[in-house]
């Protein structure tokens, strides 16, 4: 039995030498880079974790930012309504200014026509009335100076009332 436990302890000898060594080789060669590329997985994540976190941030102040650019655009696009309502309802008030102005005028020329067409109306009638008048005078004194009596008293009575006078 010797022999067997001499084997056995040999071998247990070898066995721990040979793992020994294993782990000396795996440490070497296989542990350094295994944790490495670990470590660089790792930090390869938090690298990603962060970036994705700034970007969120960047995307946060970028929505922001829109925000505010539309609250701006929205309040000058007001200002531009307001400012055009402003411009039509003052225009609209020029135009009904200048209408009345217009209409004042047409109004007064109108009436400055009217006024002239009835002075020449009264006037062309005053002619046309004294026209007729000495017409009927005339066929008046005809008739009454083709009568020689008839002439003589027609002209004493206006020398009596020309000296009365």
């Amino acid at each position: 039995m010797n022999l067997l436990e001499d084997f056995s302890l040999g071998l247990f000898f070898w066995q721990t030498l040979l793992f020994v060594l294993l782990l000396l080789l795996l440490k070497k060669y296989a542990w350094k880079p295994m944790l490495n590329a670990v470590n660089d997985r790792e930090e390869g994540i938090k690298n990603a974790l962060d970036s994705a976190e700034k970007a969120k941030r960047e995307m946060e102040n970028l929505q922001a930012d829109n925000q505010k650019l539309l609250k701006e655009a929205r309040a000058e696009r007001e200002a531009m309504l307001k400012e055009a309502r402003d411009i039509k309802n003052k225009m609209i008030e020029d135009a009904k200014d200048q209408a009345k102005e217009e209409a004042g005028k047409l109004v007064a020329q109108a009436q400055a026509s009217i006024e002239t067409e009835k002075k020449a109306a009264i006037a062309e009638l005053k002619s046309q009335v004294a026209n007729l008048s000495i017409e009927i005078a005339e066929k008046v004194v005809r008739e009454e100076l083709s009568n020689k009596d008839k002439q003589i008293k027609l002209v004493e009575s206006m020398l009596g009332e020309a000296t009365l006078n």
